[in-house]
């Protein structure tokens, strides 16, 4: 039992961004012990200074919310800390703004309790995460993107297994299972693939995006 207590990791420390007090409520209530909720904020201009106050390993936000919502919160803090969108909107347009400003993931608040849990761990740890209706949003605009890399640098074969896995949402660890690579191995992919479509930078997938016609 000691020994158990002494390998316990600490909770993951976490911002709470939405208008509605109530959700706010629900979802802390949701997080339990394996999280601790370290600041709370209503509209975006309040969630980027408790960002800034608190310095969370995770920041969740509505997309819809005073101020800029969380695509603000995301382009103003998204260096600082990794963010996930929990929000109503299942809309393209949403979720892609969304992932190019920086957020890891994309969950919609009908997602489990249980579920919910699991999706902040993995985002905590710097995996993309996202809801399964919208995973296949995000794999269509990865596959649209990976057909536009020419020139010397092509994707490979591998790097675009590892990327359709991982925009289907598996976790690196299963990524590596799957393909038979440690998920080290599967990070460093992720890391290549950004580079070759040039876009180490996630704010530059919209322009990417506008500039070779993918709207």
């Amino acid at each position: 039992m000691e020994q158990q207590a002494r390998v316990r990791r600490p909770p993951i420390r976490v911002v709470l961004a939405d208008d509605h007090p109530v959700w706010r409520d629900g979802v802390r209530a949701d997080l339990g012990s394996g999280f601790e909720v370290v600041g709370e904020a209503s509209d975006a201009d309040e969630a980027i200074a408790v960002i800034g106050a608190t310095s969370p390993d995770l920041a969740v936000c509505d997309v819809q919310m005073p101020g800029g919502g969380g695509l603000a919160v995301v382009r103003a803090c998204a260096r600082r800390t990794r963010i996930v969108m929990l929000t109503v909107s299942e809309q393209e347009r949403d979720l892609l703004d969304a992932v190019a400003a920086g957020a890891v993931g994309y969950l919609t608040k009908a997602t489990p309790g249980e579920q919910l849990r699991a999706e902040l761990r993995r985002a905590a740890a710097g995996e993309p995460v996202f809801s399964p209706s919208l995973a296949m949003l995000v794999l269509g605009e990865f596959r649209r993107l990976a057909k536009q890399a020419t020139g010397t640098n092509p994707l490979t074969e591998r790097e675009r297994e590892v990327l359709q896995h991982v925009a289907r949402g598996y976790p690196y660890r299963e990524v590596g299972e799957r393909l038979h690579i440690s998920p080290k191995t599967v990070e460093n992919h992720v890391r290549n693939i950004l580079d070759k479509l040039q876009l180490s930078r996630r704010q530059e997938l919209v322009r990417y995006a506008i500039e070779h016609g993918l709207e």
